[in-house]
């Protein structure tokens, strides 16, 4: 049997996991004394509605290795294969944990996989882990799909505030201050080595969509996966982008309109919203 294991920062519901049959081990979010398990004690709108009125910024912090130790010695006790899809290792010490566990199973039959992304991105390789791991292919050749499909993950989402960035740090007071007045909306991905950076500068809402669309049009996506609208907590603008892209032939059905969770949305703060997919072979 191959079991698959990822992170809460893959943002999946426990419907879905269970749906899906996969294990998630949460990360913790602290709001000042307060802590809370991601996706357990945590959910995506309990979140956002603390970050909007607390007077601290959340702080997430990594499972420990211990936490999963228990999953991977499980394996190892019935001998069944494990792929482990984690968020980006230059995001969190997520991956580093799983490693140092693994070391302490002594087990060859785990297979980390560095997503090099974060929430949409580890899905979009959860879910392709599931579709290969159901038609019968063996763990090793799964993760060998995983890794030269993890380069061609494209994220673009568009932020309708600057505050999160100013409170996280990412941006001084000075500059989100000028940014707001300008009615700056600057688009952010993941890049290829798994940080999060801004690829552009927008102002007003109308220009931020557009550029994406562009984007999109730079690196269009290949329809035999999966393609996501990205929100965090209203969907509004979400859908307002999904319009845009149906004029350019993008297709995006509601039920693909997905919440970003805390990993990713303390950062970004409410508002926020993109695309998530994967790009066409060049």
């Amino acid at each position: 049997m191959i079991r698959i294991l990822t992170d809460s920062a893959a943002d999946l519901s426990a419907q879905e996991l269970e749906h899906y049959n996969i294990t998630a081990v949460p990360l913790s979010i602290h709001f000042g004394s307060e802590t809370y398990r991601d996706g357990e004690t945590l959910d995506k709108n309990h979140f956002y509605e603390l970050l909007q009125s607390s007077d601290v910024f959340p702080q997430t912090s990594q499972p420990s290795p211990s936490d999963f130790e228990g999953y991977f010695e499980e394996a190892k006790r019935t001998g069944d294969d494990m792929i482990v899809v984690l968020v980006s290792s230059a995001l969190s010490g997520t991956f580093q944990g799983a490693q140092i566990a693994k070391n302490i199973a002594d087990y060859d039959r785990i297979f980390l996989v560095d997503s090099l992304s974060a929430t949409v991105g580890e899905r979009l390789l959860l879910l392709e882990a599931v579709k290969l791991r159901d038609q019968g292919m063996a763990a090793a050749e799964i993760v060998k799909k995983l890794e030269a499909l993890k380069g061609r993950i494209c994220i673009w989402a568009s932020l309708d505030t600057l505050e999160y960035l100013c409170k996280g740090g990412r941006l001084s007071r000075t500059a989100a201050g000028i940014g707001t007045l300008a009615n700056m909306k600057p688009i952010i991905t993941v890049t290829s080595e798994g940080t999060v950076a801004v690829c552009k500068k927008c102002i007003g809402q109308k220009r931020s969509m557009d550029q994406i669309i562009q984007l999109m049009d730079g690196k269009r996506p290949d329809l035999s996966y999966p393609l996501f609208g990205l929100y965090t907590y209203n969907r509004a603008n979400c859908a307002a982008l999904a319009a845009r892209m149906a004029d350019r032939g993008y297709t995006i059905s509601e039920d693909a309109y997905l919440n970003i969770g805390p990993s990713i949305g303390s950062h970004v703060g409410i508002g926020a919203y993109g695309v998530a997919y994967i790009a066409a072979e060049e």
